[in-house]
């Protein structure tokens, strides 16, 4: 059964970290690129990060770049998301998903792109 499930989100003051954690099946995972995407309130869900399925590549939306990292750690089947210098505007439901086509020579930003999703974290920055 294809499963992914974040977990790590909750409240943090302007200006602080949390990270983030999205654990997988195997089946999800094997192969295939993984990413972070954010829904904020009243907006479309966004691009945040991707890494390729054998770690060698990242990449970051702008809006985040220098403050996220993504990780993962395939023998756990595990994603990961540091986020650091937290802004209300990261103020999200956070999401993992795995892209639809596997071995993928490039990381795509499309939300149409990856077909499995997780339920979501909410991340809250206060002021």
């Amino acid at each position: 059964q294809v499963q992914l499930a974040e977990s790590g989100g909750g409240l943090v003051q302007t200006g602080g970290s949390l990270n983030l954690s999205c654990e997988t099946s195997v089946d999800s995972i094997v192969g295939r690129n993984m990413a972070w995407f954010r829904q904020p309130p009243g907006k479309e869900r966004e691009f945040v990060a991707g890494i390729k399925w054998n770690a060698a590549e990242t990449e970051s939306a702008v809006s985040v770049e220098g403050r996220f990292t993504i990780a993962r750690d395939n023998a756990k089947n595990t994603i990961y998301l540091r986020m650091t210098t937290l802004t209300r505007d990261d103020t999200a439901v956070y999401y993992c998903a795995a892209d639809r086509l596997p071995w993928r020579r490039l990381i795509t930003t499309a939300t149409a792109e990856y077909d499995r999703w997780g339920q979501g974290t909410q991340v809250t920055v206060s002021s």
